[in-house]
């Protein structure tokens, strides 16, 4: 490195491969792509990779498509996506000073709700992760939707064979017809 500190290339050296959970972000770690995150929700969710990744695919397919046309999507507890038109304006340019007219345009708006933003501010409050979910252990995503549980979910029901019996013909007694009667107002003299 040789521009650092001595103190500070020492650190850097010793803990490059280490992850921050204190709060910070971490240099190393970097943002979660997609990958990671479908990893993690196999192993949180019991399901495995693969599947994951084409609901993963389909949720960002049908949200985009949905907001494209003008309509705004919510998930309660998580974001609002909406399209937004913005009118054309007039503005000033910084540097000169000089009235400007800004043209019109649309812009996509991604608005946390209140419960993400409480769980992302007070990290009690965020959902509890399983084991192997995040950081994400490779054994724990390999064994997603591997389990007994999950396994006994998605076998198709099987009917237990039943005993066939010779219906019985029923015999009924045959009623008459109700007697329809003509209601009579009852008036007051």
């Amino acid at each position: 490195m040789g521009h650092l500190p001595l103190a500070i290339e020492e650190f850097w050296a010793k803990n490059k491969a280490e992850r921050w959970h204190d709060g910070r972000a971490s240099v190393t770690m970097g943002a979660m792509n997609k990958r990671e995150l479908a990893k993690a929700v196999a192993v949180q969710s019991d399901v495995e990779f693969r599947t994951v990744v084409g609901v993963i695919d389909g949720f960002t397919d049908v949200v985009t498509a949905v907001v494209a046309k003008g309509e705004p999507v919510s998930i309660p507890g998580f974001a609002k996506f909406v399209k937004v038109d913005r009118p054309a304006r007039m503005g000033r340019n910084p540097a000169t000073g000089e009235a400007i007219r800004i043209k019109a345009s649309k812009k996509a708006r991604i608005t946390p709700v209140k419960a993400f933003k409480d769980a992302v501010l007070a990290p009690a409050k965020a959902p509890k992760l399983l084991k192997g979910a995040f950081p994400t252990d490779e054994a724990a995503v390999k064994a997603a939707g591997k389990s007994t549980a999950a396994v006994a979910a998605k076998a198709p029901a099987r009917k237990a064979p039943t005993k066939k019996v010779a219906a019985k013909k029923a015999t009924t007694a045959r009623r008459a017809p109700a007697k329809k009667s003509t209601a009579r107002k009852a008036t007051k003299r």
